[in-house]
């Protein structure tokens, strides 16, 4: 069952903050994106396979499938799904039902930054959809092996996506846990769980190195 992301609306940011500043986050039960437990994905995590992260085959997003499909038949693209879910008071477009998000306010779920969601063509790259699992990461772990009809679901899948800003979207890339982390400390458990979650729910490997450095924030949690 797919639950709320990682960051609380009341994450007891101050009343007006800077664009600069960092908001205090309080890690408790929240809305938007994955849930988990350190215990359990602690036993997860000792239940993936370790592999090498090698794939002879070229990654190609393409095999994963048309960008933000309906997957769900509900008449709303997934980004557009992510967006009504993840951010606060999201304004939807009249007309749609509830599907095309026009605006709202994001909580980065990596490092607690407000940003303010505008739908345009210049500002709505501002707040992207995260592949909590990237899916070049996932490819090089195992989804090369996959149909095209399995690589689109996952991409596909609310289980393995939250919004966040294009800064911290970009900053993590394809990486695993080995070289990124949340820039908050009290957000990592939370990516870590549900990073390791998604891989034992579509049955990825792991590499040593991302393998170790999960166990150590989870172990920590």
């Amino acid at each position: 069952m797919v639950v709320a992301p990682s960051i609380s609306p009341a994450a007891q940011l101050s009343p007006t903050p800077s664009p600069s500043s960092r908001p205090t986050v309080t890690p408790e039960p929240e809305t938007g994106g994955p849930q988990n437990d350190a215990a359990v994905a602690l036993a997860q995590l000792a239940s993936l396979p370790v592999v090498s992260g090698h794939s002879d085959a070229q990654y190609d997003r393409d095999r994963f499938g048309q960008r933000w499909l309906d997957v769900d038949r509900n008449g709303c693209d997934t980004r557009n799904d992510t967006l009504g879910r993840d951010l606060l008071d999201p304004v939807f477009k009249p007309g749609t039902n509830d599907c095309k998000v026009l605006s709202g306010l994001l909580i980065d779920p990596y490092d607690g930054q407000r940003v303010d969601f505008v739908s345009g063509w210049d500002t709505s790259v501002l707040v992207q959809i995260d592949h909590v699992v990237a899916l070049a990461w996932s490819w090089r772990h195992g989804a090369e092996y996959w149909t095209d009809e399995e690589r689109a679901a996952f991409a596909n899948d609310p289980q393995n996506l939250v919004a966040a800003s294009e800064a911290t979207n970009q900053s993590k890339s394809d990486s695993g846990p080995s070289e990124w982390l949340p820039a908050v400390p009290e957000l990592r458990c939370t990516y870590v769980e549900n990073f390791v979650d998604v891989l034992h729910t579509y049955d990825l490997g792991i590499g040593a190195a991302d393998r170790d450095a999960a166990q150590a924030v989870l172990q920590g949690c």
